[in-house]
């Protein structure tokens, strides 16, 4: 359990690397330093020095360093349910594991309320996959929308 965890939080860490930078996308002197360069290596030490150094923050408190806090933040990874897509609706199927569990962690639903969670996903298991093609976007928002309807879970989202 331990190791599933530890890895749904480095996944969502890694996965994160994968947004648009707060501050815009050439905020801070590491974005300066390797202007025009792409790959692993230029993006790794652009955001090392703009971590290591807090220029960035300045950037966006102050309007400088190529910052600009106008725009929407968006995020260009995968959601945890599309990264265990098949291990969740095996889960869901049967009420219970440790794909559903990451999931209500994920959604920071209180361990008293887990249970009341796996009996809410698997009672609605075909509202949540209608169809063997179904998207992790239509099972996010299914799973929402059930949470929202639910008394007990509605608190966990807004």
């Amino acid at each position: 359990m331990k190791k599933l965890l530890a890895g749904t939080a480095l996944f969502a860490i890694s996965s994160a690397s994968f947004a648009v930078a707060p501050g815009g996308p050439g905020c801070g002197w590491g974005n300066l330093l390797m202007e025009g360069k792409a790959g692993m290596g230029p993006h790794f030490l652009a955001t090392t020095t703009n971590g290591t150094s807090g220029n960035a923050t300045f950037g966006m408190t102050s309007g400088t360093n190529g910052c600009d806090t106008s725009g929407t933040l968006t995020y260009g990874g995968k959601s945890l349910i599309g990264a265990i897509m098949d291990e969740f609706s095996e889960d869901v199927a049967v009420g219970e594991g440790e794909a559903l569990t990451a999931v209500a962690v994920s959604l920071e639903v209180a361990k008293a309320d887990r249970d009341h969670f796996n009996e809410v996903m698997h009672d609605n298991f075909e509202t949540l996959f209608p169809s063997a093609d179904v998207t992790a976007e239509h099972v996010h928002n299914a799973l929402i929308s059930l949470m929202k309807s639910d008394a007990r879970l509605q608190q966990y989202v807004s």
